[in-house]
């Protein structure tokens, strides 16, 4: 692990990693009640929160943690194990919360003045923000807002009516911070796969966003913490990726545990059977290998941001590589768990089962898609990557 003064856990009374393995039990017993519920009980994400899980990527300088990344990701490994949405929550909501370090200071301060805030966000369709005086009126629709329920406030990416970004043609992009009482959530999050994210869409119609509430897109970071040198895209699909492996690692276990204990009919005990062997020693080869890939690029991103405050494309091409590679991996995983448990994964009540619809939507999102083994292709070609998410 790289350390810097301040920044590592090793520097902090407070043990993070034993904080999220407490949380374990927790959110075990409550994974019936978060896939049929479709989101993360108040009562957990309330108590997470008071714990300082949802402030560990904010800045020191206004009460936040500023882990470590490779800490971070630790912590991500330890919940999506748990559960896959509690642990896509928990990395989509502490990702976003590195705005923190973007927008001005007195913005940062209002917000996290509650030190239970937690930001959703989503995918802007449409949106428009037109100037008026002292801010702006947001129209738009915004979808797929992980965490939506739990969360204190919003944050809508808008283009702003006749701006232009500086030194570029392409409009001005802004996020704006909205308490989430003043946007309208839609109801559209019936899926298989990540239930308890509560992915929902918002609107807002004709909504008046005070300039002070407002900040440019993808100006440099105002803090000088090296999380923020990596770029969110990165942050966030390692950290996905991080939590497809840790809900393939969850469905492995469990039918680890269940070939002790079953014998299909007119068959051995499972564990006895060489195909089952055979299953298990690939499956774990196959995570193994992913999560190392995995790991070693993001300490090799996690070193360069410390050491020398850039990241080198080759570098973040691996991440991005090895982030696709480790969530395709874990549909693998999850997919032969799957299979080796029989009917006995058919039913709601499975681990297996809702491991396994869980990696698979993690798998259809953004991150996972095979276009970014085209990205990569491209930069091993001498090419110009055609993707700006690495």
């Amino acid at each position: 692990m790289v350390d810097i003064e301040g920044a590592s856990l090793s520097n902090k009374n407070v043990s993070f990693l034993d904080i999220a393995r407490g949380f374990v039990p927790k959110i075990l017993k409550a994974s019936r009640v978060i896939t049929e519920g479709r989101e993360i009980p108040r009562g957990l994400a309330s108590e997470m929160a008071e714990e300082g899980l949802f402030r560990l990527y904010i800045p020191e300088s206004i009460g936040g943690h500023e882990i470590d990344y490779i800490d971070f990701l630790d912590l991500v490994a330890v919940i999506a194990e748990a559960d896959g949405s509690v642990g896509w929550c928990f990395n989509q909501n502490n990702v976003l919360s590195t705005l923190s370090a973007f927008m001005p200071e007195q913005l940062a301060r209002e917000i996290w003045s509650d030190p239970t805030v937690i930001l959703s966000n989503g995918p802007p369709i449409s949106p428009k923000a037109v100037p008026v005086e002292d801010g702006y009126i947001l129209n738009g629709r915004w979808n797929f807002s992980s965490g939506s329920r739990h969360a204190k406030w919003v944050v809508a990416l808008a283009p702003v009516e006749g701006r232009v970004m500086e030194g570029a043609q392409s409009p001005e992009m802004r996020n704006m911070m909205i308490p989430k009482e003043q946007v309208e959530f839609i109801d559209t999050w019936e899926v298989n796969g990540l239930r308890g994210t509560g992915s929902f869409s918002f609107i807002v119609e004709d909504l008046f966003i005070p300039e002070a509430h407002s900040f440019v897109e993808g100006m440099p970071p105002r803090e000088k913490g090296p999380i923020y040198v990596i770029p969110k895209s990165l942050l966030f699909c390692s950290g996905f990726a991080t939590t497809a492996l840790g809900v393939a690692r969850g469905a492995l276990n469990a039918v680890i545990e269940l070939s002790s204990a079953k014998t299909p009919q007119e068959q051995d005990l499972l564990m006895k059977q060489p195909f089952t062997q055979r299953e298990i020693g690939q499956a774990e080869a196959i995570w193994r290998s992913a999560n190392s890939y995995l790991r070693d690029s993001a300490e090799s991103v996690w070193e360069s941001a410390v050491k020398d405050r850039k990241i080198p494309v080759e570098s973040r091409i691996n991440l991005r590589l090895a982030s696709t590679h480790a969530i395709r991996e874990s549909v693998k995983v999850a997919d032969m768990a799957y299979s080796l448990s029989g009917a006995t994964a058919i039913f709601e009540t499975s681990p297996i089962q809702r491991r396994m619809q869980d990696v698979r939507v993690i798998a259809q999102q953004i991150q996972g898609r095979m276009a970014h083994y085209d990205t990569a292709g491209q930069y091993f070609l001498g090419m110009d990557p055609q993707s700006r998410l690495f």
